[in-house]
């Protein structure tokens, strides 16, 4: 890998399905390999919500975490390590990079365990098999990176015994990248970056803000996990952490940088 650090692009389902912003996002990506390689985490709850209506399911999301049943779980394993990964490796390849797909499960990637119960507002919720990332093994995009390969990773992750579980695709980019050291990770959202209660754009979020964001309330759902996961990586090691759009990869002009302090 010519010894640079790796870029980690985490990106969401509601981002991949807008072909204009999946254009951009890819083309971005291709320019950032020409500096380091590239470590492609997708989400999907657009696409699997899409096709649990189609059995007439509709699924529970708490919190910004997707509660996952037994059929969640199938649908998951289809819509985002089936279908959603392989349209992603052929648009990787139309934008002129190899592409392997793969999950956490692949190569052992990404152990998890069960979580446990939790209170949310006062009331036990079962996230059902949902996976808690316990450890990395990063081994298999170690080998696909040396490669030349774009790895292209689904947020499923493996428990001791090979159960399956949902992982929180967030959770899983910040934890590939501080298992390698990444120079920068990068979470790529239709709205770009972090928004303040006004509206205007924060350039800058450390422990306290999120802190004053989440009290607030203008810090909440699905952005209040991501912040989340993004100080942590910082704290074990990434680099850098940005919250942005998908046209803004290269530039970062517009992008809200994440750190525990100032």
């Amino acid at each position: 890998m010519n010894n640079l650090k790796a870029y980690v692009v985490k990106v969401g389902g509601d981002v991949l399905a807008d072909a204009d912003a999946t254009d951009a996002l890819w083309r971005g990506v291709a320019q950032l390999r020409d500096e380091a390689p590239v470590v492609f985490v997708h989400g999907g709850g657009t696409q699997a919500t899409a096709l649990a209506e189609r059995f007439g399911h509709e699924p529970r999301v708490v919190q910004g975490r997707r509660v996952t049943t037994d059929l969640d779980l199938e649908v998951a394993q289809w819509a985002l390590r089936g279908a959603l990964s392989t349209r992603l490796v052929a648009q990787a390849g139309q934008h002129g990079m190899k592409a392997v797909g793969l999950s956490g499960a692949d190569g052992g990637l990404l152990r998890v365990t069960k979580r446990p119960p939790r209170s949310v507002n006062g009331d036990p919720v079962d996230f059902g098999w949902v996976g808690d990332v316990e450890r990395v093994e990063p081994g298999v995009l170690r080998t696909l990176l040396d490669g030349g390969l774009l790895p292209v990773v689904a947020p499923l992750g493996i428990d001791e015994a090979g159960q399956v579980y949902n992982v929180n695709a967030d959770t899983v980019a910040c934890a590939l990248a501080a298992a390698l050291g990444a120079r920068r990770l990068l979470l790529v959202t239709t709205a770009g970056s972090v928004r303040q209660a006004a509206g205007t754009r924060l350039s800058h979020c450390d422990a306290s803000t999120f802190e004053a964001g989440v009290e607030a309330g203008w810090i909440r759902g699905g952005m209040r996990v991501k912040l989340r996961a993004a100080l942590q990586a910082c704290e074990d090691g990434v680099d850098e952490a940005l919250v942005l759009g998908p046209a803004d990869l290269v530039a970062c002009e517009d992008a809200t940088r994440v750190a525990p302090e100032r």
